[in-house]
């Protein structure tokens, strides 16, 4: 019946070809301009799961309640002092505040007045302790800087320095970390290069850390979701700003944009980055592969314009049903070509055959139909049930997917008999002067015939010494490996993804009370693995009253010169002279003496006799190298002296937010121990974090659950694909050997494509793992079209005309998937890798095992056997006749 409907519409259609081709092109018109008002992607990774499992619902219930992380540009600045990191975050935050058309808020959060007023508040308390009393000791000479922050100033407060240095056993040695730090500065500036002093580090001692160094501006952008890149003209905005502000000339400072908002945008300049050069390279590619395979410009033309037709209805209705495409299912429109293509050759290679047999145009339009129908419409049934098994899955970026893509194949079929057969009778190419086969293959079906079960015992052998290398089959689904490392936005995270203070590998739990929070916080600070927990409580300091008391001893002492008016301006010549007696006493000092402050005191009364011999130029950029810093420090020390009592009542409105709802419900968050950079850290920590407490969220459990649920999509979609193949394969051959003659070669091209990925180091990640069950759909097509010769009685099947066919279909789909290898994505590269290896293995399965497996058609095998039983036959039959003629009448 299928057979009869297909050659009816085959005939149908080349009756009535220009109608055909008619409504066709205006169906792929207005799909195209469907598709051109709404084709959207979004490139969140983390909506490929299905929102209705248990630990997305936790997921997006957090999301929802605390908000404030979310769709966020972070602007990351690292500059060569912590003075220089805190004026570019602030200069950055208040240029871009008040742009209330680009940006809903703007906070350079580690400089908000509140941190400023209770930065030692927050410190432990022998810190506390430690820092009064330096600033105690410092007193002098922060009055003197503070009275006159100049050159002339600086001087004097070496000259101070120099005063209390003890005469004994130590000298100047106490010195010399703060002399040496003050000459590489200046001869910073008197080389002409740029010249950074930190009175941070000067006063706290230590190196920098990264963190010192580092601030974070976070900015909640106002996004153009009309937009492909919806934050492109925020984060384009910032770059710009941070340009105007010279940050980099005049402090030294760099600025990367982090945050979901860039992340997500740059996740699409990325797919889109190269992509025009690899559809022009991949369709010259497929047009050579089709003009070796059908050796007619007119029938190459036809193919191609129907899988245009096809991909432009399928985008249409792909997007009408999913609304917008995600990072897989944008896939679907190179798997379309390089099914859709298939289904052509096939069509076209088989109407070739028959018009070598024939030499009239439409007779052969008819019997290819005929003779094709049924494999074809297998094929095609098959490859959908392989797309559609995803669809039932929670994975839903590939669920989505099944659904364009199954609906796809279906369309590609469509076209293939009814667009290409008009096609060919519009264009009408020349007839055929020899056969299509392969002769030169005779030899090696011979082979494969005569030594069948070696061949056969030997493969068998291979696959299962190979076996063992399953077990080291590694899964990587973590999302931040499926995008490209080269972004800013990504290697910032990375970069920034260790710092408490961006939390990119907390785990938060969302709780009813705060009551709850501090005993849920309690039992999670217990686990090893956890580094600590925070819920809003955390931000209520230890020891307040100690605290206070010692900074307000200090405020009593500094805070009347912190606010003081300054001295007038010196006079370059008054800068001179000053640096000029400090050079002097640095002299002095240093006289018969040795040690290392010795050294560093020569060393930096040479710099200031050079400065003061400089010209006024290079004593300005001194003045800058030093006071700017200065006056930051002061300014911070000047706030950090004027604490209050903290409560959780008298918390920012802003911090509250994030950790407390008004009906109550608190947020607590766990930090891990180290950084987690490998993945296997990450799922450890999640899962012992998950086995105290099952309401945790945040990124480590999702990478953590995300594994699993697309491990489980992934048997689910596989044992689907399976029963829908089986049970279409059943209804059309109706014997269960030839099911299983066509599903073995299947199954073992899957099992040879995982050892393969354990060889060549191809993890399975996100994307690429779609290419196991569709392995089952696509590869399915190839071992039909072989079973279907087979039981018409087709031998030798590698010189037959089928084989160019699978050959070159089987190419042109490689070549379609391995466009995708090229893309600079690699959740999309790896997609395009196992695809294009699966499709590799699928394919010497067809064309070099299951022949082998099937051995010769039943009719050649019975055959075989029949005249030696009807040799016997015939004995029989004429012993009869002589008994006959011997027992008869004589």
């Amino acid at each position: 019946m299928v057979q009869s409907a297909i050659k009816a519409l085959v005939e149908l259609c080349a009756r009535h070809s220009w109608w055909v081709i008619v409504i066709s092109v205006l169906l792929a018109a207005g799909a195209t301009e469907y598709s051109a008002r709404h084709f959207a992607i979004n490139t969140d990774i983390t909506r490929l799961i299905s929102p209705s499992l248990p630990w997305r619902q936790r997921e997006l219930a957090f999301n929802a309640t605390f908000p404030q992380g979310k769709e966020t540009i972070i602007a990351v600045i690292d500059a060569p002092t912590s003075e220089a990191a805190s004026k570019s975050a602030q200069s950055l935050a208040d240029a871009l505040t008040g742009r209330k058309e680009l940006f809903a808020s703007v906070e350079a959060t580690s400089e908000t007045p509140f941190f400023a007023h209770e930065a030692l508040l927050y410190l432990p308390m022998d810190d506390v302790a430690m820092t009064t009393g330096q600033l105690a000791q410092a007193s002098p000479l922060i009055r003197v800087l503070a009275n006159d922050p100049s050159l002339r100033g600086l001087s004097l407060g070496l000259l101070f320095g120099l005063q209390f240095a003890q005469p004994g056993d130590a000298g100047l040695d106490p010195l010399a970390r703060i002399f040496n730090q003050a000459s590489d500065a200046l001869e910073a500036v008197l080389a002409g290069k740029p010249a950074h002093f930190s009175w941070r580090e000067l006063v706290s001692g230590k190196k920098p850390t990264k963190s010192d160094l580092r601030r974070f501006v976070e900015i909640h952008p106002v996004l153009d979701f009309g937009a492909l890149e919806p934050g492109k003209k925020a984060s384009d905005a910032v770059r710009k700003t941070v340009d105007e502000l010279k940050l980099k000339e005049n402090l030294e400072t760099h600025v990367r944009l982090t945050g979901s908002v860039p992340i997500a945008d740059e996740e699409f300049a990325t797919i889109a980055d190269g992509a025009l050069p690899n559809l022009i390279a991949t369709i010259i590619t497929v047009l050579i592969i089709l003009w070796l395979a059908l050796r007619s410009a007119r029938i190459i033309l036809a193919v191609f314009a129907t899988v245009t037709i096809g991909l432009a209805i399928t985008a249409a209705v792909g997007l009408m049903m999913v609304g917008a495409l995600n990072l897989i299912s944008v896939a679907f429109a190179v798997l379309f070509v390089g099914i859709g293509v298939d289904f052509g050759i096939q069509f076209s290679v088989r109407y070739r055959a028959e018009r070598f047999v024939v030499d009239d145009l439409r007779a052969a339009l008819s019997n290819a139909g005929e003779h094709i129908a049924v494999p074809l419409a297998l094929a095609a049934a098959a490859t959908a049930a392989g797309f559609l098994s995803f669809v039932p899955t929670d994975y839903r970026g590939v669920s989505e997917l099944g659904q364009i893509a199954g609906l796809g194949m279906i369309i590609a079929f469509l076209g293939s008999i009814t667009v290409l057969p008009a096609l060919l009778v519009i264009l009408n190419p020349p007839g055929e002067v020899e056969p299509l086969g392969y002769a030169a293959l005779a030899p090696v079906d011979s082979f494969m015939e005569r030594y069948r079960m070696l061949i056969l015992i030997g493969s068998a052998a291979a696959v299962i010494a190979a076996a063992p290398l399953l077990y080291f089959l590694k899964f990587d689904f973590n999302p931040l490996d499926l995008r490209n490392p080269h972004a800013e936005s990504i290697a910032t995270y990375v970069d920034v993804r260790g710092d408490t203070t961006v939390g990119a590998n907390a785990v938060d739990v969302l709780v009813p009370s705060e009551k709850e929070a501090e005993r849920i916080a309690e039992r999670i600070g217990k686990v090893p693995e956890v580094s600590s927990v925070r819920t809003l409580a955390s931000f209520v300091p230890a020891d307040q009253p100690k605290k206070l008391a010692l900074i307000n001893g200090a405020g009593k002492a500094l805070l009347p010169a912190l606010d003081g008016a300054h001295q007038s301006a010196p006079k370059d010549q008054d800068n001179v002279d000053a640096l000029k007696r400090a050079q002097q006493a640095l002299e002095r000092a240093a006289e018969r003496r040795s040690g290392d402050g010795v050294m560093a005191a020569k060393r930096l009364a040479a710099n200031l006799g050079q400065l003061a011999d400089a010209n006024p130029a290079v004593r300005e950029r001194a003045q800058t190298a030093f006071i700017v810093p200065l006056e930051i420090a002061l300014d911070g020390l000047r706030n950090a002296l004027h604490p209050q009592v903290v409560t959780e009542q008298t918390l920012p409105a802003q911090i509250r937010a994030q950790w407390l709802t008004s009906d109550g419900r608190a947020r607590v968050e766990v930090l891990p121990k180290g950084a987690l950079n490998d993945n296997e850290e990450i799922r450890a920590f999640a899962r012992a974090v998950e086995a105290v407490e099952p309401r945790a969220t945040g990124g480590p459990i999702g990478i953590l659950e995300s594994g699993r649920t697309i491990i489980r999509a992934f048997f689910e979609a596989g044992l689907w694909a399976l029963i829908s193949i089986t049970v279409l394969l059943w209804l059309t051959l109706r014997r269960i050997g030839d099911v299983l003659l066509t599903l073995i070669p299947l199954l073992v091209a899957g099992v040879v494509t995982l050892e393969l990925c354990v060889a060549f180091g191809l993890a399975l990640n996100f994307a690429n793992i779609i290419a196991l069950p569709l392995l089952l759909g696509i590869g399915v097509a190839f071992k039909i079209y072989y079973m279907v010769a087979w039981r018409g009685g087709q031998a030798q099947v590698l010189q037959s005309p089928l084989t160019r066919a699978v050959f070159f279909s089987a190419l042109t789909t490689a070549t379609a998937f391995g466009s995708l290898w090229f893309s600079s994505h690699p959740g999309t590269s790896s997609m395009g890798r196992l695809l294009a290896l699966s499709l590799v293995c699928t394919l010497a399965a067809a064309v070099l095992f299951q022949p082998v497996l099937m051995g010769p058609p039943r009719d050649q095998a019975r055959a075989r056997r029949r005249p030696k039983r009807s040799r016997g036959i015939r004995t029989a039959a004429l012993l009869r006749l002589r008994r006959l003629d011997l027992s008869g009448p004589q």
